[in-house]
């Protein structure tokens, strides 16, 4: 029985997504983040030494990252199952996007949420100077990229509805993350309607609205 260590409002919302839509059984443990920091609670790190979310037991294996989680998913429990076959292109693409998705599309993110924090949370006398690097940062640096990422991705999804081919895929899942962390930041709605289009499918999907439900309050849907 594959069990899911899950944290609220986290990327672990999409191993609940890709055990529904593979139709898997599963039990959830969930955990509350920090008040204070917003990071995952200590008690963690008694499934995996660095304490994060997502993580993964199965019978007396345990997994972390969420890309490698999805290919041990798909791998050992899909039965060939929403993952083209191996040593086609099509599984070069979905390698692709499956790797892209935490390598390239969530830094810029990431970085966009740690400024945000540095201007929140320096102390008073210094937040004037704490905004301007801030916003210095993310005008030179992040807003490009974030720029960059989400024209290349909008582009990618002009002519298809799905990131592989023309058929859901488990990389589909894993790049919905990045694409909802995104809709938070920038205004996809305005400038990139096929990354729009493929948001509403997704939470549309019967698969998707039953890991809500397992997952609890997930503000990115």
């Amino acid at each position: 029985m594959i069990t899911v260590h899950h944290l609220e409002d986290s990327r672990s919302q999409r191993v609940l997504w890709l055990l529904e839509e593979l139709e898997l059984p599963y039990e959830v443990r969930h955990y509350k983040r920090d008040p204070r920091t917003m990071l995952a609670p200590a008690e963690l790190r008694k499934v995996h030494p660095l304490g994060k979310s997502p993580l993964i037991t199965d019978d007396d294996r345990t997994v972390a990252e969420t890309g490698l989680i999805i290919d041990y998913i798909v791998e050992t429990h899909g039965n060939g199952r929403l993952a083209p076959p191996r040593g086609s292109d099509q599984r070069m693409n979905y390698d692709y996007w499956l790797h892209y998705a935490e390598g390239s599309a969530m830094p810029p993110l990431l970085l966009h949420l740690v400024f945000d924090t540095v201007e929140k949370r320096a102390p008073f006398l210094i937040r004037p100077i704490a905004k301007a690097i801030s916003t210095n940062v993310k005008k030179q640096f992040i807003w490009p990229q974030l720029n960059l990422h989400m024209d290349y991705i909008e582009h990618k999804l002009r002519q298809k509805e799905w990131f592989v081919d023309h058929h859901f895929t488990a990389a589909d899942i894993m790049m919905s993350f990045p694409l909802e962390a995104a809709c938070a930041r920038v205004d996809l709605q305005a400038r990139c309607p096929n990354i729009t289009a493929f948001l509403k499918r997704i939470h549309e999907r019967p698969a998707y609205q039953r890991a809500l439900e397992a997952g609890g309050p997930y503000a990115y849907a």
